[in-house]
């Protein structure tokens, strides 16, 4: 399958950079948000164990600064991410005893070639999304505000793992599954500090087939709130041990198990479609997602009702005028063919956009952040700043008050004020007669 674009070219442009403080413990990768955005990849459904932390702000703090943290446990290494609209940044931190020098930039250069290898980095994206908003103008609308969104090649066998936790959830509730996952059947690798805060938090690598193929696996997973799915893990994980065995191990090489799931990257769609299909708790959604995922299937299209209801409200496809449809091998077929033909040879990755592009949680996301300082609040801080112009009326963001409200306000302020000049003349009943015909001429 070949590649949009100049890979040379792309791939030179990949610059490692020195990095100046604040980032001096990080190396830097020249890349820009048009080819990779980490708010948005890491978000929105693909890879479920990815913790983002905020970082604090400074004094003064450019909108050029990296204002997160992405952290990743592998096998052998936590890895660390931060980005500007231009450069990756990233890291690795190990276990103890910490290596040497010449080992140190080894593993450094190893998780280069990782990154490069997860993020897919040999594929131009800013490449595609021109060639698929010219063949889907539908695709234009959305590619500005949604740009960077690839698609990750992630490790099988957690890939499998994640997608058998999908079935019938969400995001955030897949998320907290696999991190308890891990959790409990992964021991700790090492523990870092969260950015601006004393606290620390522990990463645990995810657990290997040998481990969640014992008996008692499905036992503990109901045990966390994985339901129905803890059986399909614990045998899911049995059959792969079955027909791969090897004995229970936490090195940081990968089991035959594993291994013969990468295998499945040399073979066609079908064949390997038809070899994840044999394990409890997948179906053809779930596969395609592996597929696309993990797998090299990049023309592969996960369909859920929810990507059935874009295909029907951008698309024409035909469904329930009430947008839930049975999702049959027939509409399911259906769907994947119509956006196939559509965006062609990496339509999965295209699809990935236009399912995030469709998410509420990215509602807002690309468009323009309010102020985070209103002129109101301003004055309240430092009432000696306001000047006569600041108080003139400017168009409220929120519904304000109506104008008889204001007017009332104003008019019992401005008599208050008339009256006070003369009343201490007055004797105590010529004082109760004009506050009378004051309060009588009041609007009602």
């Amino acid at each position: 399958m070949t590649r949009p674009g100049s890979i040379h070219a792309l791939l030179s442009s990949l610059t490692v950079l020195s990095c100046p403080m604040p980032l001096s413990d990080f190396h830097a990768l020249s890349l820009p948000l048009i080819q990779l955005s980490l708010s948005a990849v890491l978000k929105c459904g693909q890879s479920f164990r990815w913790s983002i932390l905020s970082l604090p702000s400074g004094p003064i703090t450019s909108h050029t600064e990296p204002t997160h943290e992405y952290r990743i446990c592998l096998r052998d290494r936590v890895v660390c991410l931060r980005q500007s609209p231009d450069t990756l940044f990233y890291r690795a931190h190990f276990p103890d005893p910490q290596p040497s020098p010449t080992q140190l930039s080894l593993r450094n250069a190893e998780t280069l070639v990782w990154l490069k290898d997860y993020f897919q980095l040999d594929v131009d994206l800013e490449r595609l999304y021109q060639l698929w908003a010219q063949q889907d103008p539908v695709f234009a609308r959305f590619q500005d505000r949604f740009s960077g969104i690839r698609i990750l090649r992630q490790d099988p066998w957690e890939n499998l793992v994640s997608f058998i936790c999908s079935s019938n959830n969400n995001i955030s509730r897949i998320t907290k599954m696999v991190q308890s996952l891990c959790k409990h059947f992964s021991p700790p690798l090492l523990s870092l500090p969260i950015p601006g805060s004393p606290s620390e938090q522990t990463y645990h690598p995810f657990p290997p087939p040998s481990v969640l193929a014992q008996a008692d696996v499905g036992t503990t997973l109901r045990s966390l709130g994985f339901g129905y799915r803890a059986e399909f893990i614990q045998r899911t994980a049995k059959m792969l041990i079955d027909e791969h065995p090897e004995e229970i191990s936490y090195d940081y090489t990968n089991e035959p198990s594993e291994r013969w799931l990468m295998t499945l990257r040399k073979k066609s769609t079908t064949e390997a479609r038809e070899e994840l299909l044999r394990f409890i708790g997948v179906g053809r959604k779930v596969a395609d997602c592996i597929l696309l995922m993990s797998l090299d299937k990049n023309e592969v299209i996960p369909v859920d009702t929810h990507v059935h209801q874009i295909a029907m409200k951008y698309y024409g496809v035909k469904g329930s005028s009430s947008g839930k449809s049975n999702m049959t091998p027939k509409l399911y077929g259906d769907v994947s063919t119509k956006l196939c033909g559509i965006w062609k040879e990496y339509a999965g990755w295209a699809h990935t956009v236009m399912f995030t592009a469709d998410l509420k949680s990215f509602s807002a996301y690309g468009l323009p952040s309010p102020s985070k300082e209103s002129p109101s609040k301003r004055h309240m801080m430092h009432p000696e700043s306001v000047e006569l112009k600041d108080l003139l009326p400017t168009p409220p963001l929120t519904p304000s008050p109506s104008p008889w409200k204001r007017k009332t306000t104003s008019y019992v302020d401005i008599k208050e004020e008339t009256v006070q000049g003369t009343v201490e003349n007055m004797s105590l009943a010529e004082r109760v007669k004009k506050r009378r015909r004051l309060t009588s001429s009041k609007p009602n």
